[in-house]
């Protein structure tokens, strides 16, 4: 039985419903700022972490206990399920995910498998129903790449700086572009439904590189397979949250998707998103870097964006992308106290 939610704060700003102070988490907060997590990567790997349930819930709800956040997001990295499609993945250090047999052509698409979730991460499963039933009383986030960012590590072999690969298969291999992306919203969708399933009460899709293409290609080669996905899970009773790294010209066709949450990197004020006509809920977005600034510099910039989001009801705090690993927890930990202090007094004020 799944434990009762005792701060569903985040579950309702994503709604678009009024909280009485603003709802924060962090992409990346459990990991590599954390010296308890550095600690634990002297002896085990990413995919080691991530293969032991208890383990993996254990560095999941790290964050939770150390910074009083609204949610944790699982520990897992979004190379997780393609091992079970055939994908021969590797995370190397200070190199990130490698593939050893990316895809050039149609025969290698229809040469990948399906995903059996019970079957093939029955890990992932595990520890999302250690956290949920047992460990936490916030939500817990599941989440799972998008196609086009997984369909970029893919072709390119590991990580880009211009996913030139990725767009000239695009451009060139229709065919085969399209029965990747299908293959990919296959398994994204049967892994969704597994985690919300084993517990996760919302789930974020990490389109991460998206950006990189234009609008218009945008619509033509992304946006129905997006459509297809969110459409599909939409019977599943938990918010979702889509977000990307430069993508900020790409938040309107966002707002179209059947989304519940708009996520924001640093490039796109909040109330520019706002005056260009997204109506969904928005999360977002301080720029990572600012946290190793000075603490004024942090309060100001924190308290800028927290009266750009509580403007309307309907916004989370997190950051425009992830934690880095030189940010200072108790650096974290002071932000969560002023954006709840802050947006509680202010909501008050205005009451």
């Amino acid at each position: 039985m799944k434990k009762k939610i005792l701060n569903d704060s985040l579950l309702k700003a994503a709604r678009g419903e009024q909280t009485g102070r603003v709802p924060v988490w962090y992409m990346r907060q459990a990991g590599r700022s954390q010296p308890e997590y550095r600690k634990l990567k002297e002896k085990y790997s990413l995919f080691d972490i991530t293969h032991q349930p208890e383990l993996c819930a254990y560095v999941t709800r790290l964050p939770v206990e150390h910074y009083d956040v609204d949610a944790a997001i699982l520990y897992k990295d979004i190379m997780t399920p393609l091992p079970a499609l055939g994908v021969e993945v590797e995370i190397l250090k200070g190199a990130g995910p490698v593939i050893h047999n990316s895809i050039s052509s149609l025969k290698d698409v229809e040469k990948l498998g399906e995903l059996h979730p019970e079957e093939d991460v029955p890990y992932v499963l595990e520890t999302i129903r250690l956290l949920t039933e047992e460990q936490l009383a916030v939500p817990l986030i599941g989440f799972s790449g998008a196609p086009f960012t997984l369909a970029s590590y893919m072709i390119e072999g590991g990580p880009s700086k211009d996913y030139r690969k990725t767009k000239a298969f695009m451009y060139t291999e229709p065919k085969a572009w399209f029965a990747l992306m299908e293959k990919l919203a296959d398994m994204i969708i049967v892994y969704v439904k597994a985690q919300i399933k084993a517990g996760a009460s919302a789930i974020q899709i990490f389109d991460s590189w998206v950006g990189a293409l234009n609008a218009a290609d945008y619509r033509n080669y992304i946006k129905p397979v997006m459509e297809r996905i969110f459409t599909a899970l939409r019977t599943e009773n938990a918010p979702f949250i889509l977000f990307g790294v430069g993508a900020g010209h790409l938040a309107l066709e966002w707002n179209s998707l059947p989304i519940d949450v708009v996520g924001l990197d640093w490039r796109l004020p909040i109330q520019k998103a706002r005056a260009l006509g997204v109506t969904k809920a928005i999360q977002g977005n301080l720029d990572p870097a600012v946290l190793l600034s000075p603490w004024e510099v942090i309060q100001e910039k924190a308290a800028a964006i927290l009266d750009e989001g509580m403007a309307q009801p309907g916004y989370i705090f997190n950051l425009g992308h992830g934690v880095t690993p030189d940010v200072r927890p108790e650096t974290l930990k002071r932000l969560t106290t002023f954006i709840h202090e802050y947006s509680e007094r202010k909501q008050q004020e205005e009451a």
